[in-house]
């Protein structure tokens, strides 16, 4: 498989090495997002991982290790079904996860996101707009590695990731330090709150970001925690008579949260639109090489129309025959049949939407930091109003009826999840193979192996944790301890959507609100980039809202500590801070995925904790603060050194 006229790049070793990196990433990552409800970012680790096994092995290429680390990262990021899945195990329809049925659907539709992301490559990927963080920084390592006679470049690499690996090694293993601070001011019945975390692979991903993409979600929490949850408090009753702080942490989990989903999903539509020309020009260029336009350079082949047609051709008849199976087992042919036209007519239509926000949206914020699950959420409310509609028109009547249009929602919101954590991926990927001149067409089939070998793996990982664990809501044995039991959040929360819509429950103002405000902030980004002012990314201001704000203040500050140094180092030469903020990524990234894999080992969430969790929230803060400014300072400092050598 390798040619001989170039350097080596795809190899079968690479793919047995990918497909063997991918089992570790797979499960660790299914098992932290059940459990806490986040995700390892799966490309900077692989990267790192490939590049040392394959100096074991003899040595590899710049090119062969970015095709091992763009195969385990996507194989791994497939973990992200972890949020729709076991949402149908919580809702009565299954009572285990049937392996054909889940790989399959789960490679088909990963498979979709990579043949989306091909057109959306030649748009994206030279968007000025969009710093792709951790593909910059994955491409900085696998350069490091490949260039070893940068000896500064390397050390600033490792310096950074050893720093961070002990910083985190220290807070999330050891429990010795703080990973966060929040200071709460109570006025009334409403709290106004200032978080922060101290992870160093948000600040090294927030100097990656940049400025305006940072100021934009600091703007987005602020706005949430200084407005929106204090005016919410005075309007929304309190029956319960919480304290304000646990008031207002619901009234954002609840409702303020949902304003950032409206806000992203018009702020991406209007994204969609805006890219629709280029997008169509990527398209035609596609086409043109079937009817004798000059064949491109070899860094800009992707893979054939005739090879794109066929594998969408095989993903289409693959995902239709599993809707259909899924639904003839619960309704007539004739429904069934609908069912599979209106999801496979989802799953293109929406699916490719959801591709495009999730790959801008990591494309401007880092695959880490991109809420992929708010994306989620809007796909989950189309698909439920398409089956509500369905529904009214008498297919699926009575109360049977609706139980499966829950259940089929849910299962084919799979295929489109998978299709936006690949694409939420592969973009950084894809922009790793840019930086370091890999052949696209290579990658893009790597993408797709990586599909199936983390498809294979995702059931047993899925089953093994629930006979072992159960879900909070749902445990698969009588007896079993409640209180073990993963907390399943993203889950719980796409079916409370989905049974919501079918119910008449769901809160339809907080949605609105936010396409609103999304609105305002388009005309006003709008307007800063026609007088040259800068910018005001919609897109960032609504990741702001939905995330939490101990991410967006962390991302905040590293995007303005890396604006500062830009500024006090103009004029002295090129800086390493590309190469610390990847480094600090590397070392956070690498820990997480080794700790992930021994809490999954031994069953329990801090299984080196050294601290009770009483004494860990009231102690370590102020500890945890003092390491973080110290790794700020350090960081400065670190390029200043350097740059003035």
């Amino acid at each position: 498989m390798a040619n001989h006229s170039q350097p080596s790049e795809l190899t079968w070793r690479g793919i047995v090495i990918g497909a063997l990196i991918t089992i570790v990433f797979t499960a660790s990552n299914v098992y932290l997002g059940l459990r806490v409800g986040l995700t390892v970012a799966t490309s900077i680790p692989a990267a790192v991982i490939s590049m040392a096994v394959l100096r074991l092995l003899g040595g590899g290429t710049i090119l062969e290790n970015n095709l091992v680390q763009t195969q385990a990262s996507a194989a791994g990021t497939l973990s992200c079904v972890f949020a729709s899945l076991p949402a149908l195990i919580m809702a009565g329809v299954w009572q285990h996860f049937p392996f054909m049925l889940t790989a399959l659907l789960t490679a088909a539709g990963g498979m979709t996101g990579v043949l989306f992301t091909i057109p959306l490559r030649r748009v994206m990927l030279v968007d000025p707009v969009l710093p792709f963080p951790e593909g910059v920084a994955a491409a900085e390592i696998l350069r490091a590695g490949a260039a070893r006679e940068d000896r500064g470049g390397i050390r600033a690499l490792m310096h950074g990731s050893v720093l961070a690996a002990i910083l985190t090694f220290a807070t999330a293993g050891l429990r010795v330090l703080g990973d966060g601070m929040t200071a709460t001011a109570v006025w009334g019945v409403s709290a106004f709150r200032l978080s922060l975390g101290f992870s160093p692979a948000l600040l090294g991903a927030g100097y990656l970001v940049g400025l305006e993409g940072g100021i934009a979600m600091l703007m987005g929490a602020m706005l949430t925690w200084d407005i929106i949850v204090p005016v919410m408090a005075h309007v929304q009753p309190n029956p319960a008579g919480l304290p304000a702080s646990t008031f207002a942490t619901g009234l954002w989990k609840d409702k303020a949260r949902f304003i950032g989903v409206g806000l992203i999903g018009i702020a991406a539509i209007w994204t969609v639109l805006r890219m629709g020309r280029p997008l169509l020009a990527s398209v035609r260029a596609l086409l043109e090489r079937t009817q004798g336009a000059p064949c491109a350079s070899r860094t800009e082949t992707d893979l054939s129309p005739h090879t794109m047609r066929t594998v969408a051709g095989i993903v289409l008849v693959v995902i239709g025959g599993l809707f259909f199976i899924f639904a003839r087992t619960y309704v007539a042919t004739l429904p069934a049949l609908a069912a599979t036209l209106a999801g496979l007519a989802c799953c293109v239509g929406v699916g490719l939407f959801v591709a495009a926000a999730c790959g801008y949206m990591a494309g401007l914020v880092g695959s880490s930091s991109s809420p992929i699950s708010g994306v989620i959420i809007l796909a989950a409310m189309c698909l439920s109003c398409v089956f509500v509609l369905l529904r009214a028109l008498g297919l699926f009547a009575g109360m049977e009826g609706q139980h499966f249009a829950i259940g089929f929602c849910l299962y084919a919101l799979t295929a489109i999840t998978a299709s936006a954590a690949i694409a939420n991926d592969n973009l950084q990927d894809l922009k790793t193979g840019r930086m370091v001149g890999a052949t696209p067409w290579k990658q893009e089939a790597v993408l797709l192996v990586g599909c199936i070998t983390g498809a294979i793996i995702i059931p047993p990982v899925l089953n093994v944790l629930y006979q072992t664990y159960g879900f909070v809501g749902a445990m698969p044995r009588a007896g079993m301890d409640a209180g073990h039991a993963l907390a399943a959040p993203q889950p719980a929360l796409l079916l409370l959507i989905t049974s919501g819509i079918f119910l008449h429950q769901l809160d339809w103002n907080m949605l609105l609100l936010g396409v609103g405000t999304g609105c305002v902030l388009i005309g006003i980004d709008a307007a800063l980039r026609r007088k040259g002012r800068g910018a005001l990314p919609p897109l960032a201001v609504g990741v702001g809202i939905y995330l939490p704000m101990s991410v967006s203040v962390t991302l905040a500050i590293g995007a303005i500590l890396g604006h500062v140094i830009t500024r006090l180092n103009a004029g002295t030469g090129s800086h390493q801070g590309t190469m610390i903020a990847s480094g600090l990524i590397v070392g956070e990234s690498l820990t997480g995925v080794v700790l992930a894999s021994l809490s999954a080992l031994s069953g329990r969430d801090s299984p080196l904790s050294l601290l009770p969790p009483g004494l860990y929230t009231t102690v370590t803060s102020l500890t945890g603060l003092g390491a973080f400014c110290g790794l700020c300072a350090w960081f400065c400092m670190r390029q200043r050194r350097q740059d003035h050598r």
